[in-house]
């Protein structure tokens, strides 16, 4: 089943997950690099860009649950 969503997911959820993995990725590695380093403004900084991620997983959760919801109606 989650393939065939994957096969005939939109555009725009795609490009939301994918958004969402990088963000998330890049925060991960930034807040890695700001505490090893003791870059406490870097490591601070991270956190926006791991939540800016946590927030487009959600919106990908409602694109998600809007389309299933779509189809279910069907």
């Amino acid at each position: 089943m989650l393939k065939e969503f994957w096969d005939s997911a939109s555009t725009t959820y795609k490009v939301l997950v994918f958004s969402a993995m990088g963000l998330l990725a890049v925060g991960i590695a930034l807040n890695l690099v700001g505490n090893t380093s003791g870059n406490q403004d870097l490591a601070v900084a991270s956190l926006a860009v791991i939540g800016l991620g946590l927030v487009l997983h959600i919106a990908g959760i409602v694109v998600r649950g809007q389309t299933i919801r779509k189809n279910l109606k069907r």
